[in-house]
């Protein structure tokens, strides 16, 4: 890891300690959690680590590897959100400071074991630098408490209308398991790898293009979906209240169904992908119970062509790649990873086919798009522990 040797540079002494928060991939449940959907992800063997000491003036004390400029604040003058890549801790030293008193400040130096983009990499920067200011100030969180205020800090704070996949994911997941998560009551269980299924390995693809969450489409495609599904209430005599307080899972299938018709062109579209990859996520829960690989990845391809399609998500660049994904022997399958509108693909691959995969991915994008040559990279992971489950 760079980030102490940085550290030493910066402050000529060693860390007190590291956090270390993975990255996460939902195959199979995207542009869902937002309106309590159901989703199965898996923690990755990548992500982010933060050296750190305690500053006992209340000053915390930032350096990224990946951005210029340090970033300075007060445990309790945080202030707005400036617009930054420090903003997420901000965030997070916000939201921690509305349930616990915070005495101790922190110098840390961050770091990203992969480009950014599509793996939830805001969710990880803030539950590694929240897990260093427990640490120096003495709290412990329990897993569900720690998901909460790592979700208050991106939605309330930074402003993105995410649900708690992300988080989820990073805090829950087991080495080996797949999460199968209820976002409407945080129910979840650990589905652990049928000794039947095939081996595999996790692929990630960067297209290049870095990626924002809170300056893309995603907020606009998560308000469609709600519009339309307020329109639906209205539609069936549903009982409703406020704009934001309208979620896809208390409009049941046979509502959408008998109603969809009427609703305008893009809502109708948000809808179709929230209520099949609903579907999609109880029949991939169950393949990967049975150890059914194929059937698995094959759902997991057709939650990304419902990205496209129907989420209507997607650079030319992601775009390109999951076609090539989907025309590439020893995938099973895969999609977009994160929200889709930059950033990277994932894939369910057969290891022992990894090198003419990852050969042949990089000659069709690159001749596709030739002007990512330099900036597109291919990366092999393994599923990795979660927070609450790491020793």
């Amino acid at each position: 890891m760079h980030c102490e040797e940085r550290f030493f540079e910066i402050y000529g002494k060693t860390p007190d300690g590291i956090s270390f928060s993975p990255y996460r991939i939902c195959p199979i449940g995207a542009h869902s959690d937002h309106n309590l959907g159901k989703i199965t992800g898996l923690a990755i063997d990548k992500g982010i680590h933060i050296a750190f000491r305690p500053k006992h003036n209340g000053v915390i004390e930032m350096v990224s590897l990946q951005f210029p400029k340090r970033a300075q604040w007060h445990i309790r003058e945080i202030g707005d959100k400036t617009g930054d890549w420090a903003d997420y801790l901000r965030g997070a030293t916000w939201a921690l400071a509305k349930k616990y008193a915070l005495s101790l400040g922190l110098c840390g130096v961050i770091e990203g074991s992969l480009p950014i983009g599509g793996l939830s990499s805001s969710a990880a920067v803030i539950l590694a630098f929240l897990d260093a200011l427990c640490k120096v100030n003495g709290i412990k969180l329990p897993p569900q408490e720690l998901i909460e205020i790592a979700f208050d800090a991106e939605k309330n704070y930074v402003g993105v209308n995410v649900g708690t996949l992300d988080q989820s994911c990073e805090v829950l997941s087991k080495k080996d398991y797949l999460l199968y998560l209820d976002c409407k009551d945080n129910r979840y269980e650990l589905i652990p790898t049928n000794p039947c299924m095939k081996p595999y390995r996790i692929a990630i693809f960067f297209s290049g293009l870095e990626h924002s969450l809170a300056g893309s489409k995603y907020n606009m495609r998560v308000d469609e979906l709600r519009a339309g599904v307020y329109a639906l209430q209205a539609f069936s005599g549903y009982d409703y209240g406020k704009f934001n307080q309208a979620n896809a899972r208390d409009v049941s299938w046979s509502v959408y169904q008998a109603y969809k018709d009427r609703l305008p062109a893009p809502w109708a579209k948000r809808c179709e992908h929230w209520y099949t990859e609903f579907q999609r996520v109880e029949e991939g829960a169950e393949a990967w119970r049975r150890g059914d690989l194929e059937t698995y990845g094959r759902l997991s391809f057709e939650s990304g062509w419902s990205s496209i399609h129907n989420w209507e998500s997607g650079a030319p660049e992601q775009i390109k790649l999951y076609e090539i994904m989907t025309e590439t022997d020893g995938i099973y399958g895969g999609r977009f990873s994160g929200a889709g509108f930059k950033g990277c693909c994932m894939a369910l691959i057969d290891p022992e086919k990894a090198e003419s995969i990852a050969e042949r991915v990089e000659r069709e994008y690159l001749t596709a798009f030739p002007e990512m040559k330099g900036k597109y990279s291919f990366h092999l992971c393994q599923s990795a522990d979660g927070i609450a489950n790491q020793k």
